[in-house]
């Protein structure tokens, strides 16, 4: 068996049979030609396996999607358009009219509207809940109870919750687990291990990790991959070769990206911790709250790039130091080679409630910092710089 860095570089792909090239080609094309009617007629039937149409799947599509299950350690993987296409299909792989849905409260803004609006319209109910007290979770569940929905460490809060024992109280119930793991990587974290039965990504985030690509990963079950393939199917959902490929191409180095992003993360966090200007840091991987730290150190083997940080003066305070910067871009997304910053409440969680965003702890002086690879030195120097207009 491989280790994770080479599974990086060589699951899912080999030299092209046909020229010997050692980096997979991109297949892009719509469709695929048949020998006969009969070949169609039995590929249509199941009887086949290939490719049809690029919207059913491709060759480049296949290479990410073998390397995205042998990293996560699960049976298959299905590639699509973003990663508000995977949630979307992980979340009606097991939910339909009438069921119950539970959420983390501090979850992404966009699977906050998909549950309250997209799937509430389909008549799925979502409770909200703090996914890190287990008997909250506990007391959330109903009888029409079929999925509970995660991320961990969570956007932006960076709440770790428990997955195998939330895994143990969702099967109790017959229902599901969905763990986002975009935050961890598999590099930091698997959440299959620990009892999740779908885990989703975005895959514009740290798996490409170059701010050039916008894709999804779900990866689990090979049963429950074929279903989410069929909603993929007539969503249209599906990702488009080149995409996969630069994926591909990042993926390559996610070990190598990921180790400076955790080491950066840290160092970084703690010199946020120590500043005046700042009340409060979230990063697990930081003992600032001894449960979510230990809970982080059960499950993940490294805490990840991105980190949360309260500004004294609520809204302008984190609005000043925003403006403040030099480096570090202003922009949305997350997970790439550069540091980049963003207040949630203006952007990512514009579209939750203000009285239930401050319930899960998305405060106005909350930044979100997507922590780059670049030097740690040259991060905190910029931090400083801008933290320098709030007042201590």
């Amino acid at each position: 068996m491989m280790n994770f860095s080479t599974l990086c570089i060589y699951a899912g792909e080999g030299p092209d049979p046909c020229t010997g090239s050692v980096i997979p080609p991109i297949y892009q094309t719509t469709t695929f030609a048949f020998n006969s009617s009969r070949e169609i007629e039995e590929y249509m039937a199941g009887e086949r396996q290939g490719y049809i149409y690029s919207r059913y799947g491709n060759p480049t599509l296949t290479v990410l999607e073998d390397k995205m299950s042998a990293l996560e350690g699960v049976e298959a993987a299905l590639s699509l358009a973003s990663g508000n296409a995977a949630t979307i299909a992980s979340i009606f792989l097991w939910a339909g009219s009438g069921d119950h849905v539970i959420c983390a409260r501090d979850v992404y803004g966009g699977t906050y509207s998909i549950l309250t609006d997209l799937a509430a319209r389909a008549g799925i109910e979502a409770t909200f809940v703090n996914t890190s007290d287990l008997a909250e979770v506990e007391g959330a569940f109903r009888k029409n109870t079929k999925l509970v929905f995660l991320e961990s460490p969570a956007n932006p809060t960076m709440r770790v919750s428990d997955i195998r024992a939330i895994s143990e109280i969702a099967h109790a119930h017959g229902a599901k687990l969905n763990v986002d793991n975009t935050f961890a990587t598999p590099f930091n974290q698997t959440p299959a291990d620990h009892g999740a039965d779908i885990v989703t990504h975005s895959a514009t985030k740290f798996l490409n990790g170059h701010s050039d690509v916008t894709g999804g990963i779900i990866a689990g079950r090979r049963a429950d991959i074929d279903r989410c393939r069929e909603i993929m199917k007539q969503t249209g959902a599906s990702l488009n070769p080149i995409d996969a490929w630069l994926v591909v191409r990042g993926l390559k180095t996610l070990a190598v990206r990921m180790e400076r992003h955790n080491s950066n993360a840290m160092t970084v966090a703690e010199f946020l911790h120590n500043h005046p200007a700042v009340e409060r840091v979230c990063y697990p991987g930081q003992p600032y709250d001894e449960q979510q730290h230990q809970t982080a150190l059960n499950q993940m083997k490294g805490c990840g790039g991105m980190l949360g940080f309260v500004v004294k003066g609520g809204y302008e305070g984190a609005q000043r130091v925003v403006d403040g910067l030099k480096m570090i871009m202003r922009a949305v997304s997350l997970g790439a080679v550069e540091t980049l910053i963003t207040q949630p409440v203006a952007t990512s969680h514009s579209c939750v409630p203000k009285p239930e965003r401050e319930q899960a702890g998305i405060v106005d002086g909350l930044l979100r910092l997507s922590v780059g690879i670049e030097d740690a030195g040259d991060i905190i120097a910029d931090l400083e710089g801008a933290l320098s207009t709030v007042k201590g």
